[in-house]
């Protein structure tokens, strides 16, 4: 990596923490686990997209912007922290959400109107970027000056925030032989391949999908990573072989709680009183346990389960009631 100057907020509180799963590890009878607490960034209840926005609200800044516009489901982890940022740094939001407006809000989307979000609700996920794009035209023409932050903050910005996250973990000096993640925007799944690829960690990289195919994360996380690359000063050309993606888990739907996920997140919370959330790390945890289960993972091997943070989703109604 050059010296290219690459514009950044830290606002972050980095490095997040690694620690040890030892019961965890006792009760699946597996390899050594660890879980680098990516949930404790800080950020309006934390989470990996605040990694993401040091980067995108300073591009933001940098182009003038006065308004940041995003889109999300209804109880959006990333929108959540895109409405913190942007009362933090003085930007007015606007979030266009999608699902049901409910009579009373809850976990996320309670949090996104205390920040002072505006929000935009539709009921259909298939129109949200048609509605996006008119919102982001219409503040452009009301002089509102508005910076589009991509879900997920999945752009190759955001991207930059999971290659520094890397560069993080190997200088936190606790290897491990494989890296385990819940993916679905691709953004930080990206970052870590070009951080891998950029900082010389060793170990492998494996996102477990939330709700995309195999073949669309392959594609769309090279893209991504080949793109954030040049960022750094010089060109990575990634393929889609380069990616390492599990869609075995999330053929029930995106947000779809089942009795997968459900058991991942009474596991860890009983045997390492560590809180998942219903929609990503759930799910990941669920597919890493069934792999441990399965053998995939050798029993000398150290895995390390990044937390994406999520928890606010634990208190909205339609999980609340499932759980």
């Amino acid at each position: 990596m050059n010296n290219t100057k690459i514009s950044r907020l830290r606002f972050a509180h980095l490095p997040t923490p690694i620690e040890t799963l030892p019961r965890l590890s006792d009760a699946l009878g597996g390899p050594r686990l660890l879980v680098k607490r990516d949930d404790q960034t800080g950020l309006a209840f934390g989470g990996n997209k605040t990694r993401k926005l040091e980067f995108l609200v300073a591009e933001a800044r940098d182009q003038g912007a006065k308004t940041l516009i995003s889109g999300g489901a209804l109880q959006s982890n990333h929108c959540r922290q895109t409405a913190a940022a942007a009362a933090r740094f003085g930007f007015k939001c606007i979030l266009v959400l999608s699902g049901e407006k409910p009579k009373q809000a809850s976990a996320n989307l309670l949090l996104d109107e205390l920040f002072g979000a505006e929000i935009v609700h539709l009921a259909d996920r298939t129109d949200r970027d048609e509605l996006l794009q008119e919102t982001f035209d219409r503040a452009a023409k009301e002089g509102t000056k508005p910076y589009l932050v991509p879900y997920g903050g999945s752009n190759a910005t955001g991207a930059l925030g999971y290659a520094f996250a890397m560069k993080e973990v190997i200088e936190q000096n606790l290897h491990a032989d494989w890296i385990v993640f819940a993916t679905s925007s691709g953004g930080t799944h990206a970052g870590l391949l070009l951080g891998q690829r950029v900082f010389g960690y060793k170990g492998k990289v494996l996102g477990i999908s939330v709700d995309g195919s195999e073949e669309w994360l392959k594609e769309n996380v090279s893209k991504l990573a080949s793109l954030a690359s040049a960022k750094l000063g010089k060109h990575i050309e990634f393929a889609p072989e380069d990616v390492s993606v599990n869609a075995s888990y999330c053929s029930a739907g995106y947000g779809v709680l089942t009795e997968r996920e459900r058991e991942a997140i009474h596991l860890f919370a009983r045997a390492e009183g560590l809180l998942l959330d219903p929609v990503y790390t759930g799910r990941a945890a669920a597919g890493m346990i069934d792999l441990i289960r399965k053998g995939f993972f050798r029993k000398d091997e150290t895995v390390l389960f990044l937390h994406t943070g999520g928890q606010p989703a634990l208190f909205a109604h339609q999980y609340a009631d499932n759980l």
